[in-house]
């Protein structure tokens, strides 16, 4: 060990990262992070505007960006994309997959396709950038990190969450059996952040410090607060560095203390 070691452990400056969901909170706050951390940042999403508009706040703070549009569970999109972001940058260091749907519901009311719909947004989505982001990374011949955004509702069950939940445990399985299949082989790590509940055009009504539903979280978390996006750039960055090379197969808790409660 010496001092050029340690100071290159949490180094990615360089490195080329596909983001998939970078429309979201989770996704945009991971891309701005990555870029000012000195990555070339790859943007994607469903919204052509939206990533072009993502795209551009990237490059306005010097970030290296470039981005293609395409819906996750579409095979021959996840193809184009994956050639474009090749096509951009060069190479792919890094997948993060943030792209997620959920829809809660009782499972004695949820049409079939809905279910579909979860499922193919999470679990089909990400297995499918896998697949082609990891082609990518093994022909490259020069190893890689992968990590798969899943949530703490992965192993913890919760009423009308039959799809996201069982989505989300797939997710968990997905990264494990990944890990044995490509990190000794060719030096891939794959790992998954658990996020519970951070802020979002979806859940801002639940940050209300009046209300119940933050109230009750409160008592399950003992952090002490919500998450916030930016939480989650510190593990993000830890999981892309060689920091994390003896890690593979793991579900990192990002959740505020929730599964130990």
């Amino acid at each position: 060990m010496n001092q050029e070691f340690v100071n290159n452990l949490f180094d990615v400056k360089g490195k080329v990262a596909l983001i998939t969901g970078a429309t979201g909170a989770l996704g945009k706050a991971i891309s701005i992070g990555y870029g000012l951390a000195g990555m070339k940042v790859f943007v994607t999403g469903r919204s052509d505007i939206k990533c072009k508009e993502i795209c551009a706040k990237l490059e306005a703070q010097g970030i290296e960006c470039g981005y293609s549009a395409g819906d996750p569970a579409v095979e021959k999109d996840v193809i184009r994309i994956v050639k474009d972001a090749v096509a951009k940058f060069g190479e792919i260091n890094v997948l993060l997959t943030a792209a997620g749907y959920n829809h809660p519901q009782p499972i004695v009311e949820q049409e079939l396709t809905e279910w579909k719909k979860i499922m193919d947004s999470d679990v089909q989505g990400t297995w499918l950038f896998c697949k082609y982001a990891g082609k990518q990374m093994i022909e490259q011949g020069k190893g890689g990190k992968v990590i798969l955004v899943s949530s703490a509702r992965s192993k913890m069950g919760m009423a009308n969450y039959t799809g996201y939940c069982t989505a989300k445990a797939g997710i968990d399985l997905m990264a494990q059996a990944l890990a044995c299949e490509w990190t000794a082989k060719y030096k891939i790590n794959v790992n998954t952040i658990n996020p519970t509940v951070f802020r979002s055009d979806l859940t801002e009504w639940m940050f209300d410090p009046e209300s119940a539903v933050y109230k009750n979280f409160l008592r399950r978390l003992p952090v002490g607060r919500l998450g916030e996006p930016e939480d989650f750039i510190g593990p993000c960055i830890f999981l892309a560095s060689c920091a994390s090379d003896f890690m593979t197969g793991a579900n990192v808790a990002t959740e505020g203390g929730y599964w130990a409660n």
